[in-house]
């Protein structure tokens, strides 16, 4: 493991830096205690980062969790009531890994989880304009369309128009300039600036200019552009911080159903990360997604006992980790400790950080996961992979991650049915000198109920003195309703003087007296009927 650690460990510092205010976000848009994101995050670098079976993925609090934890804390009473739905929701995980639940991943589209990526980048650029010019009324970590602030992404950057605060914009304007020469030129010219990362830098310069123009009425930051870490004044104050479950709320239903709802959204959140980051992986490694919810299972349990949000693989983390060069889960599990380390000795320091760095260390990571040249891509392939890909874009900058997701799925199911619909046979006609057409009908190798509306329709509109040859040597399966759509025509055909002769390996025959009876005859294939 330690043998990329050249790799890992900066790659750990950038998302320790993109951790740390998405971890005090999410906590502030959850109306939980800000040390809870911070316990999140913790868990999730060093727990689920050491059990888990991903090398790049980087597990804390999740945004698509916020508006369940917002909403749970008020329901159930308080937030030590809420930790035992955190609980219970680990253990429900750990029983979905035990049943190997984490097969459902693998059925998402390819073009969903593009998708997906590709809306989290624009997300992630457009959350982060306020921030980037100093304008932060609503948490880092609200990734909503609909803000906590009863404001939506859009209204919220028109009015940062008229708050913008200069120091903050101008920190950021060189912060952004320094990761870009560091990303475009600098990391090309020697191993020192691979080890030393652009983020770091730009953090430090942050820290810096915070430091020189404190004071001044102009290009100073004010506190509130800052980020803010809680600060103990001793050991007995730092343990303050904790909180616990109160476990006699067990016997409320509403603290099951809250778990239940934690541990279904939890694991689809992180099934679909295991899936986003797997395919960003330049290494290509497949993660074992039933140990995933094992290890994420375990954290949520970790977590809730000592007063932490809930966790899930994140992809903004996740996604900044690979582009920062991490090879192994051990840039995961520093930046757990980075964050543990900071906040016990370093709270004040990193509280000189001003928020608008972060926001254009945010730019880089969103614009990477939203590239323009990744909209024609998709659009070359096709509408069936066009159109799944850019619904679930529009699903998640306008609404939120897991309903543009169910929206990109839906629209993928009906395009698979369409296709299904169009692929049940080929047709090929020939017209014979003696007075009746000749059509060949060769059905495909699975024809089921979602086939009816294509072969009815053929069926139909099969003309008069017709000879129709129906070739069904290669259907490895015909549903029980084909049958009785032929069975049906049977009538019809002898009417509008249709003759059928059909082509199986049960045997060939013309105008049998009984679908039913042919196609259940005992078969020379391993062709089923259902």
């Amino acid at each position: 493991m330690f043998k990329n650690i050249k790799n890992d460990l900066p790659a750990s510092v950038v998302v320790f830096f993109v951790a740390l205010p998405l971890c005090l976000g999410i906590a502030l848009a959850s109306g939980a205690p800000l040390f809870s994101g911070l316990i999140a995050g913790i868990i999730g670098g060093i727990v689920v980062g050491a059990l888990s079976g991903s090398k790049i993925g980087v597990s804390g609090p999740a945004a698509g969790l916020a508006a369940i934890v917002l909403t749970a804390i008020g329901t159930l009473g308080g937030y030590e009531n809420f930790l035992v739905a955190v609980v219970l929701g680990g253990i429900i995980q750990i029983v979905f890994g035990i049943l190997k639940a984490g097969v459902i991943g693998y059925y998402f589209p390819s073009s969903v989880i593009k998708g997906m990526l590709t809306g989290i980048g624009i997300i992630i650029i457009l959350k982060q304009i306020p921030h980037f010019f100093g304008y932060d009324p609503d948490p880092e970590g609200d990734f909503a369309f609909f803000q906590v602030d009863g404001k939506n992404t859009f209204t919220e950057i028109l009015d940062t128009v008229n708050n913008i605060s200069p120091g903050a914009t101008l920190i950021a304007i060189i912060g952004l300039a320094v990761l870009l020469l560091w990303d475009k030129v600098l990391s090309k010219k020697g191993k020192f600036f691979q080890i030393i990362q652009g983020p770091l830098v730009a953090v430090v310069l942050g820290i810096v200019y915070f430091m020189t123009t404190k004071g001044d009425d102009v290009l100073g930051i004010s506190a509130k552009h800052l980020v803010s870490v809680p600060i103990p004044e001793d050991v007995s104050s730092f343990l303050a911080q904790f909180s616990f479950p109160n476990f006699s709320a067990i016997t409320n239903p509403q603290v099951w159903v809250t778990g239940f709802t934690i541990a279904l959204v939890a694991s689809l959140e992180t099934l679909l990360c295991v899936e986003a980051t797997d395919k960003l992986d330049p290494e290509k490694n497949v993660t074992p997604t039933n140990r995933e919810l094992l290890a994420q299972g375990t954290g949520n349990i970790i977590s809730g006992l000592i007063g932490g949000l809930p966790i899930t693989q994140v992809i903004v983390r996740s996604s900044a980790n690979i582009q920062s060069g991490g090879k192994t889960k051990l840039a995961a599990i520093i930046h757990g400790f980075l964050l543990l380390i900071s906040v016990i000795l370093i709270p004040t320091l990193l509280n000189k950080i001003p928020l608008s760095v972060l926001a254009a260390i945010l730019f880089i990571v969103g614009f990477k996961l939203a590239k323009p040249a990744l909209f024609l891509k998709m659009f070359k392939l096709g509408w069936k992979q066009f159109v799944p890909f850019i619904v679930t874009v529009l699903g998640i900058v306008f609404t939120d991650l897991l309903v543009g997701i169910a929206l990109g799925l839906a629209v993928g199911i009906i395009i698979i049915l369409l296709k299904n619909y169009q692929n049940s046979h080929f047709l090929h006609i020939e017209d014979k000198s003696d007075g009746k057409h000749r059509i060949k009908m060769t059905l495909a190798e699975e024809v089921t109920f979602f086939n009816k509306g294509a072969i009815l329709k053929e069926l139909d509109r099969l003309p008069n003195d017709t000879y129709l040859e129906l070739n069904v040597l290669n259907t490895r399966y015909l549903d029980n309703d084909i049958i009785e759509i032929l069975d049906d025509f049977s009538i019809k055909a002898k009417e509008r003087n249709i003759d059928i002769k059909i082509i199986s390996k049960r045997g060939v025959v013309e105008n049998p007296s009984s679908y039913f009876d042919f196609f259940n005859q005992p078969q020379k294939s391993d062709m089923s009927v259902s």
